[in-house]
């Protein structure tokens, strides 16, 4: 991991993810989550003040150590108790059926080897077990899919392995996860190469 990603990438993720857009986004997404909770992509924490009261503890990974080390502020004024694992999605550290939930947001987009984080996801997963996911990714309008696919080696670079282009339902629906809930918009005042998202709910398949 290099200079970039170590020092100043998380400032700048801390500066576009705090926005006030996204935080209904979190709230929204995070509202009827209970149970064990597994979050992907904890980064700084900013999905901790929209978890519901009764959550009183969860369970995060994270590979980059140093976006958790901003996240010590939110942890100290969080009454949730917070257990930090510093690994990635792809090679998750815990046994079969052991989550009731599985949180993600704007996380997928970045993880280098997806399916295989989302079989990780569906294996820690317990029967009946949910993940609740807020994820931006590739639009169905041929215009901005084409701007997608343009500017996705570039913006890998400048956002540390962040991809526009990837399609969140074909690939939850490719790895035994069947979607519940689903929906599709463009967040507003953001431009939509960046802004397209799907946030819902999916259950492991069990056919």
């Amino acid at each position: 991991m290099g200079f970039y990603a170590k020092y100043i990438f998380p400032h700048i993720l801390e500066y576009v993810m705090s926005s006030s857009i996204l935080a209904a986004c979190r709230k929204d997404t995070l509202s009827d989550t209970k149970g064990k909770i597994l979050e992907i992509g904890f980064g700084t924490g900013m999905n901790l003040p929209y978890y519901p009261e009764h959550v009183q503890r969860i369970t995060c990974v994270d590979a980059n150590i140093h976006m958790h080390s901003k996240a010590e502020k939110r942890l100290k004024s969080c009454a949730i108790k917070v257990d930090y694992y510093p690994v990635n999605a792809e090679s998750l550290p815990f046994s079969d059926h052991t989550f009731d939930t599985v949180v993600s947001t704007f996380t997928l987009c970045s993880i280098n080897d997806i399916h295989r984080a989302l079989s990780e996801i569906v294996r820690v997963l317990r029967p009946n077990g949910r993940f609740f996911f807020a994820e931006h990714g590739l639009s169905p309008d041929y215009k901005v899919q084409k701007w997608q696919h343009r500017l996705n080696p570039i913006n890998k670079v400048l956002s540390c392995g962040c991809n526009l282009n990837r399609n969140i339902k074909e690939l939850l629906e490719s790895c035994n996860l069947k979607i519940v809930k689903l929906d599709r918009f463009y967040l507003e005042k953001i431009p939509k190469i960046f802004g397209y998202m799907y946030k819902g709910i999916a259950i492991k398949n069990s056919g």
